[in-house]
């Protein structure tokens, strides 16, 4: 298989590309590094099969020329992280919807499927845990920039739907909740690199409101096989499914947690949303996904705990915090 993964230098887009390389696949990883690594391909360059292009999905002439070569689109490309997005909401919506009807509109062109990373965002302020698939989605007030992201979301998910429906486009959608692991970064707003860093240089730990918000959060490579046997089964296209882990975790018990498994000395700070993002903040207090729908498509099961996970982040950044020294 030739694959092609928008956004392929950025955390989860890396992963899939060794993943992809590691099974025999070919890979083109289009990044325009503006949040992406060069550092994160790193070893995918090594390898004959793997090819990167500098330049945005949102370049049509460049989308053309690399959707041809492929037999398939992960269509991972987007801006992301909270501090990003409240930071920059225009580029948010600009990034995030005119990218994907790049993709898809050349999909169509070429004929190719095309898997869209979406968001448990999209879920915005619902009360409903956990959240389903066919659930209602219920989105804060304009005024609030935040939800920007996950309008923006939902947007990828409506024409990825109307590509399916209209023009029969093998299209896959993907609903990531927290993803976490290795290579990603906490200069976003990303709460577990966050927090590692400051726990391993002893820094205080900023817990964001009162810490009592909780989340799900699964390990990258747990993701990335889930994304690729969905792929393998033609009757996923056409269809939205949550990804990730349902061990669900209190803000506050995670700060806890990252301090205990890093023997750090660091207080636990607890910081106002409106310090912490310059404005007011609009945020939810679960976000837990049902897992059935994809566990009663192809079996997926989350293989790593939380602490498993933490652990492996942890053994990873103490190894950069080393390196840089």
């Amino acid at each position: 298989m030739k694959a092609l993964v928008t956004g392929g230098a950025g955390f989860i887009g890396s992963h899939l590309a060794e993943k992809l390389l590691s099974a025999g696949n070919s890979v083109d990883v289009i990044d325009d590094l503006s949040t992406g690594s060069m550092r994160n391909i790193q070893g995918c360059r090594e390898n004959t099969a793997f090819q990167f292009v500098l330049g945005s999905a949102m370049d049509e002439q460049l989308m053309n020329m690399l959707v041809d070569r492929n037999d398939i689109i992960f269509h991972l490309a987007a801006a992301v992280g909270v501090n990003l997005i409240v930071r920059e909401p225009v580029r948010t919506i600009e990034t995030n919807i005119k990218g994907t009807e790049v993709v898809l509109e050349i999909a169509k062109k070429f004929r190719r499927p095309v898997v869209i990373a979406s968001s448990s965002e999209v879920y915005g302020k619902s009360e409903k845990v956990p959240f389903s698939e066919d659930d209602d989605c219920v989105f804060g007030p304009t005024t609030f920039s935040r939800w920007s992201y996950a309008c923006s979301k939902a947007i990828d998910e409506f024409l990825g739907l109307a590509y399916h429906r209209q023009f029969d486009l093998p299209v896959l959608i993907l609903r990531f909740f927290n993803t976490v692991g290795e290579r990603q970064t906490g200069q976003y707003g990303m709460v577990i690199p966050r927090f590692v860093r400051s726990a391993l240089r002893g820094e205080p730990i900023q817990v964001y409101g009162d810490g009592k918000q909780t989340r799900c959060f699964g390990y990258v490579k747990d993701v990335v096989d889930g994304m690729i046997a969905l792929i393998d089964d033609p009757e996923s296209y056409g269809h939205v499914y949550n990804i990730g882990s349902t061990e669900e975790v209190s803000i506050e018990q995670l700060a806890r947690r990252v301090k205990a498994l890093t023997g750090s000395s660091s207080e636990i700070r607890y910081v106002p949303y409106e310090e912490a993002y310059s404005q007011a903040f609009d945020d939810l207090r679960r976000r837990v996904p049902s897992l059935e729908k994809i566990k009663n498509r192809i079996g997926y099961t989350p293989a790593r705990s939380l602490d498993d996970t933490l652990k492996i982040i942890i053994d990873f950044m103490r190894r950069e915090l080393y390196d840089a020294t």
